[in-house]
């Protein structure tokens, strides 16, 4: 046990020879005892030196992919309090310990710094837009969302961090993160901080178009996976939908005729029907299977000690 939390502050980065050194000294000013490690992602600059020479612990992950990076760093790093940012200074540092502390005395599981940009290069309005259409989707699928869903400064308590599956391999991981607290229920808060524009001379690594899609993939695939009866239910009740229309006039003319002349037509109502009942009880399997697996991950998430003093004993 002690009363001094172990901070550590992750800093996923891919060729950021310009702005690492920045960032790294903004997060040691104001939280000198914390560790900074640094996870390289296969850059082709100075990186690694540059953030060596500032003090960092440097490390590495092979496989390309800012949500690989991730998984990486949560599975090797052990403490108590993660604060997670990128390496290109444009997160705010100095809000960190705000984020902190709102984390201690709230007893919460993530703080989101929700990003108010800075300069107008800083957060471009496609970008903000495409944020802004993706929370509301994710607000409407999974009942309650963030404001900024997409930010990557965040803190992480060790039990949401011990208790996180991560499955995406890029820029999604943010999503992913928002769905994983949403789901568990844990208790969270956003704080509004700066957003700055890059260092000159440091490029982004985001594409609108690209990272967007992958991102809206990524929330129909986490809404298959985390709510199947809705999912499978809605499209097994469209299939049923097409299937009553289809065969009203076969009953119309039945009733009159006594025939079904349109052969054709009554096997396709036929098959639409199955495979809208196909759909419904896949959606009834899967969904006590999911209630199973949630039940895991929650009992694994309760097995650490909620943020607070005093802090839980270290493996």
């Amino acid at each position: 046990m002690s009363d001094t939390p172990v901070i550590a502050v992750l800093l996923p980065c891919y060729n950021e020879e310009v702005a690492i050194a920045q960032t790294i000294g903004g997060f040691r000013a104001v939280l000198p005892d914390a560790i900074i490690y640094v996870y390289d992602n296969n850059s082709a600059d100075r990186t690694v030196a540059e953030a060596a020479a500032a003090g960092a612990v440097v490390r590495s992950e092979r496989m390309q992919g800012k949500g690989n990076v991730v998984r990486r760093m949560f599975a090797d790093i052990d403490a108590d309090i993660y604060i997670m940012a990128d390496g290109d200074a444009t997160y705010d540092a100095a809000s960190a310990p705000a984020l902190v502390q709102r984390m201690i005395d709230e007893q919460l599981d993530m703080v989101v710094g929700s990003r108010v940009t800075q300069a107008q290069a800083a957060y471009r309005a496609g970008h903000q837009l495409g944020n802004a259409v993706l929370t509301g989707m994710l607000a409407r699928l999974f009942g309650r969302s963030f404001s900024d869903i997409l930010s990557g400064y965040r803190v992480f308590s060790r039990r949401f961090v011990k208790s996180f599956p991560v499955l995406s391999g890029g820029f999604e991981i943010e999503t992913e993160i928002s769905v994983h607290a949403l789901e568990l229920k844990m208790p969270v808060a956003e704080i509004a901080t700066p957003y700055f524009a890059r260092p000159e001379g440091s490029v982004s690594k985001l594409s609108t178009y690209r990272d967007g899609w992958r991102i809206l993939r990524m929330i129909v695939t986490l809404y298959r996976i985390e709510r199947p009866m809705l999912f499978f239910g809605a499209i097994g009740a469209m299939l049923g939908l097409a299937a009553v229309i289809l065969s009203v006039p076969l009953i119309v003319t039945y009733m009159h005729t006594g025939l079904v002349p349109r052969l054709p037509t009554a096997v396709l109502v036929t098959g639409l029907t199955i495979l809208a009942a196909l759909c419904g009880f896949t959606g009834l399997i899967l969904d006590t299977v999911v209630r199973g697996r949630r039940e895991v991950r929650r009992l694994s998430y309760l097995s650490f000690t909620a943020p607070g003093l005093p802090w839980g004993k270290r493996a």
